[in-house]
């Protein structure tokens, strides 16, 4: 073989190398089930360094779109029915909060935020809308997304979603532990919100899945509806997180940015609705401890019109450093 056909063959042995070598990049690319984005920002958000996960079509339900009524939670309102309220239904404003149980920036997110936003709904000046989704269980396999999601519907039923929520936030496991698939655990963290746990038609409910349907579409709304990842978060329809305009979000801004925007405005008085108990499915075999609460397919939006941006709208996928006062530290991001 002369030098030139032995050069030849060198470059082609390299370039199949070569070929070789970007044909498993795609297929590692492919396996990919996680996209994380740093974000660098400044206050609160600068303590820790910031993860964002984004929406993945990968492992998604086959019946998120199925045809056929749900069973909503008691007092859900918005487009669909897919908003748990928190806090006044008269509130001059309304955050807007997408999130996964299992998603460790929501947690960051939450165990950074949770005074704030309790303080403002306190005070009447906020009211806050959360939609769940379930894109960890897509993205990292398992069903603790669904099911934790399912559990804070429940708590919704019998007026308890707000602490339940926290506990579960409070509590998350690591994003490759899927402990909220375990219904068992579930209930053992029901147990840390008063009365929770033994509250009429909780249980059943929970180990059940009564809600699953419901969580599905929400789920699917989630990833059709222009939003890029967990936690998306909106204040008056207007995304505020990592940052608005210019001002990265802290505690501080987002009281500012509150305040601005009820200007001239007097806050809510009224106090949400408690759900009303009704007559479910199964509920004649429910141990007797009182009426089970309702969860009506399709139930109408809370007394009270929505206030300014109580619409979801497509933001940025966001994310959320550690509070530094917290009293939990948030889970690690992975």
């Amino acid at each position: 073989m002369g030098v030139s056909e032995k050069n030849r063959e060198a470059k082609r042995t390299a370039r199949e190398r070569l070929q070789q070598e970007r044909e498993a990049d795609k297929v590692r690319e492919r396996r990919r089930r996680t996209v994380v984005m740093s974000v660098a920002v400044v206050g609160v958000l600068g303590a820790v360094g910031v993860i964002g996960v984004v929406a993945s079509e990968v492992g998604k339900d086959k019946d998120d779109n199925a045809a056929g009524s749900v069973s909503a939670p008691s007092g859900v309102r918005g487009t669909d029915d897919l908003a748990i309220p928190v806090g006044a239904p008269d509130a001059p404003s309304t955050l807007t909060v997408w999130e996964d149980f299992r998603c460790p920036a929501c947690a960051q997110f939450e165990n950074a935020f949770r005074d704030t936003v309790h303080e403002l709904e306190r005070a009447g000046q906020l009211k806050t809308e959360y939609h769940l989704a379930t894109i960890i269980d897509g993205n990292m396999g398992g069903s603790g997304s669904l099911h934790a999601a399912n559990a804070a519907a429940c708590a919704q039923d019998v007026g308890e979603f707000s602490p339940y929520h926290d506990v579960l936030y409070q509590h998350q496991p690591p994003e490759t532990n899927d402990a909220f698939a375990k219904n068992s655990h579930l209930l053992d963290l029901a147990r840390k919100v008063e009365g929770l746990e033994s509250a009429p038609g909780f249980r059943r409910c929970v180990e059940e899945g009564k809600h699953d349907d419901w969580v599905k579409k929400s789920a699917a709304k989630f990833r059709t509806g222009g939003f890029s990842g967990t936690p998306t978060v909106l204040l008056n329809g207007e995304s505020v997180f990592p940052k608005k305009g210019s001002e990265n979000l802290t505690p501080d801004h987002l009281k500012k940015w509150v305040a601005e925007a009820n200007k001239g405005r007097r806050p809510g008085t009224r106090m949400p609705s408690a759900p009303e108990p009704a007559a479910g499915p199964g509920a004649a075999s429910e141990p007797a401890a009182g009426p089970e609460p309702a969860a009506g397919a399709g139930s109408g939006p809370a007394a009270g019109a929505p206030g300014p941006g109580s619409a979801p709208a497509p933001g940025p996928a966001v994310s959320s450093g550690a509070d530094p006062a917290a009293a939990i530290p948030p889970s690690p991001a992975v």
